[in-house]
């Protein structure tokens, strides 16, 4: 036990740039709170403890703002900045090094009783309002941008944004390099694309509509030779 504290300290260390101490670490980050709750609360629903595992859950969400169901499935170095708001449904499944950020929800789509909720594999990283809907995977190392809503599934290194979230093949950063205001836009880029094929067909079209030049019939060399002749000849009356 002591040793898995120890890592999830050190994890917020390697997470959060804001992280000073060891103390401040364990008295003020609700993600750390609300991941030590849900092992308590997990433990009981595996014990078929239900109602004291729902209540374990529901005051840790009181307390930290986040709701993580006791029935979810959480890997290790799991952290949660900030966290408010932060809701993870019951057959939800989390890998190993999965960082998230506020405003995130792994939420079902079905009123049955069946793996409604997400996958999330290794190394992934969701940004900050990001919704991840059904039991669709997203897979390792894939990033998901903030604000998008994900409604199928991901990739592995693949990078998600957008309502509804499209993939951005091509675009993929480190890991811990997500910027929130720098990521690619599939639609802008579409627009832009089509802009520019546009501009190209219009400038093409202009041509072909552009009226031909006058040109002037070419001159024989009998020709030429006899326009010289007239050309001499009034030269001399000029001069008688």
């Amino acid at each position: 036990m002591f040793n898995t504290v120890r890592e999830d300290i050190r994890t917020v260390f390697a997470r959060d740039p804001a992280a000073r101490t060891t103390l401040e670490v364990l008295l003020a980050y609700p993600g750390l709170h609300a991941l030590w709750a849900h092992r308590v609360a997990a433990f009981l629903w595996r014990h078929r403890l239900r109602l004291l595992a729902r209540l374990v859950s529901h005051f840790s969400r009181f307390a930290t703002g986040i709701e993580i169901h006791p029935g979810a499935t959480i890997g290790r170095r799991f952290f949660i900045d900030h966290g408010a708001g932060v809701v993870i449904g019951e057959t939800a499944e989390i890998g190993d090094d999965v960082l998230m950020y506020q405003g995130v929800a792994l939420a079902g789509t079905t009123l049955e009783k069946v793996k409604r909720h997400p996958t999330i594999g290794d190394n992934v990283v969701i940004g900050a309002g990001a919704i991840v809907l059904g039991a669709i995977e997203v897979g390792s190392g894939a990033r998901v941008g903030a604000g998008s809503v994900v409604v199928d599934p991901v990739p592995p290194g693949e990078t998600v944004v957008g309502i509804p979230g499209r993939t951005v093949r091509g675009r993929r950063s480190p890991l811990a390099d997500l910027e929130h205001a720098d990521l690619p836009d599939p639609v802008a880029e579409a627009i832009r694309l089509v802009r520019d094929d546009q501009e190209k067909l219009a400038e093409r079209l202009e041509r072909l509509e552009r009226p031909p030049r006058e040109t002037r019939p070419a001159t024989s060399p009998d020709s030429a030779a006899d326009e010289q002749e007239v050309l001499t000849e009034s030269r001399d009356g000029v001069g008688g």
